[in-house]
């Protein structure tokens, strides 16, 4: 019988053990999100047809990490003021017909790039 409880005992901790450790796991995977931060466009999708006559908008979802301070809209070379609205939408300058690349960066405080982008390209008409 002692050994019959021990054995329960035994695996009610391992189970415990093996709990801790998908917890630890997953507070670790947070905290390197938190240092790394994130970008997400969440539309024009990537290959997305735009329109070169009417108002476009990049909608975007941010998250600072570590030494992380605001972000820059690109479209193709060119960078916009810094933003710092970490959710939103972004009105994209007009566009000229043809291909264009549209990239979200994080930066720091003096505009230096920490890592987290983004970039969809879209095709204007």
């Amino acid at each position: 019988m002692f050994k019959r409880n021990n054995h329960v005992l035994c695996s009610g901790l391992a189970v415990l053990a093996l709990t801790g450790a998908s917890l630890s796991v997953s507070a670790v995977a947070d905290d390197m999100a938190m240092a790394t931060g994130t970008v997400t466009i969440m539309s024009p999708a990537d290959g997305a047809m735009l329109s070169s006559n009417g108002e476009n908008k990049l909608d975007y979802a941010i998250t600072l990490g570590k030494g992380d301070d605001h972000f820059h809209v690109w479209v193709d070379e060119e960078k916009s003021p810094a933003q710092r609205d970490l959710k939103g939408s972004y009105v994209l300058p007009k566009l000229t017909p043809g291909k264009h690349a549209i990239t979200i960066k994080v930066v720091d405080k003096g505009h230096v790039p920490t890592g987290p982008e983004q970039t969809v390209s879209v095709l204007v008409e």
